[in-house]
Order: structure tokens, then sequence, then C-alpha cells
């Protein structure tokens, strides 16, 4: 039968054994499980060392969304913050479940309590691109509470603070807060033991 169908096909017996081999080889590699990748270290990704107190906001350049959609306008960090006391937090997804259910609001209502401390403008930063940090700090009420919504879709604030974490979806920017006196950090509070020790009312104690 193996040389009937041989000489039907024009193939050798030689070149089936051969296509047979190919065949259980490629189903073989298909169901294979794939390597796990494996996780870069803040040296792979090129961070900077942790930001810490005494540290200076590195001047780079955000993009803010805008209404109906609107091209989104660059943001000059630095120049943003010079000559103000500002409160900076920073999530790793706009419309994730704990920004959206306890970082974010914690800072929508503090915002007079953070005034009376000094606080003249509060941040919010994210990798999310700048339509998608428009549409949650308008549909949040965070945009209307006065806090300015800042996209790092590059990245380049959150390696440069060093605080850049790698996700299945994307690169994302690591929880935290920070309380900065014209460029410079004063106040730092990392997620590391408690996300809750990010949040307003643990800034506002430290204040």
């Amino acid at each position: 039968l193996l040389r009937y169908r041989c000489k039907d096909h024009h193939l050798s017996p030689i070149m089936l054994r051969s296509l047979l081999l190919f065949v259980l080889v490629a189903a073989g590699a298909a169901f294979s499980p794939l390597p796990k990748a494996n996780a870069r270290s803040s040296t792979a990704l090129n961070m900077a060392d942790e930001v810490k107190v005494g540290d200076k906001i590195p001047a780079v350049t955000l993009q803010e969304g805008q209404a109906d959609y609107g091209r989104p306008e660059a943001v000059d960090l630095a120049e943003l913050i010079a000559g103000k006391k500002v409160a900076i937090f920073a999530v790793p997804g706009a419309f994730t479940p704990g920004c959206s259910k306890s970082h974010l609001p914690s800072f929508i209502t503090a915002q007079e309590e953070l005034k009376a401390k000094g606080v003249e403008l509060t941040i919010c930063i994210a990798t999310n691109d700048a339509f998608v940090m428009e549409a949650w700090g308008r549909t949040s009420g965070g945009a209307d509470a006065g806090i300015r919504f800042l996209s790092d879709a590059s990245a380049e604030l959150s390696k440069a603070l060093g605080l850049l974490i790698e996700s299945p979806v994307m690169v994302r920017t690591k929880r935290f807060s920070l309380i900065a006196d014209d460029g410079v950090v004063t106040q730092y509070f990392s997620a590391d033991n408690e996300a809750s020790d990010t949040w307003a009312p643990n800034v506002l104690a430290a204040l």
C-alpha cells in the first residue's frame, strides 16, 4: 500500500518518511508549553535608583489630554511644579479597581485639606495614554476637583524615578505618592508595605 501511494503521488518512501517526521516534529512544537519570560531587573529596564527624599524631580515632558478628544498638549513637569509645593501620585493604571476605588478618591476628597497644608497642586501620573487619562479625570470627578491628569506613556518619568514595573499588557508605574517643594522631593510614600501608605490620609498625616 505504501509503495502504491508513493507511486501515485510521485513520492519515494524516503521522501514520505521525511515528510511524516517533519509533521510530527511540528505538531510536537505546537503543543509544547511556551517558555516563561524572565522578569527583567531594574538594570535591564534601564531605570535609575528609586526616588528618595532630597531628589530633584526630573525634567521630563508629559502629555495632557484635552476635552472632546483634542490634541494632547505637552507639559514640562519641571516647569509646571517650579516654585510650588505639589503632591504627585502615580497609579499602575487608569480605570483599574484599586486606583479608581481607593487611591484616586482619597486625593479627590483631600483637596481642601491638602491646600490647607500648603499644597498648591495635585498631579496624577500613569503610563496610560493622554486620552485615557483625560477620560479618567473627567469621569471620576478628579479633574473637577482640580487634579491634573498627566500621561507618562513613554515611561520616561517612571524610569527616571526608578518606579517602572512590567506587566503582561504594558509597562506601568509603581504605585507611589510624594510631596515636592520647588521641584525637590520632601516626602516620599511607597506602596511596598501597603497600598494605603500612598493614599492621601497618610500623606496628610506626614505634612
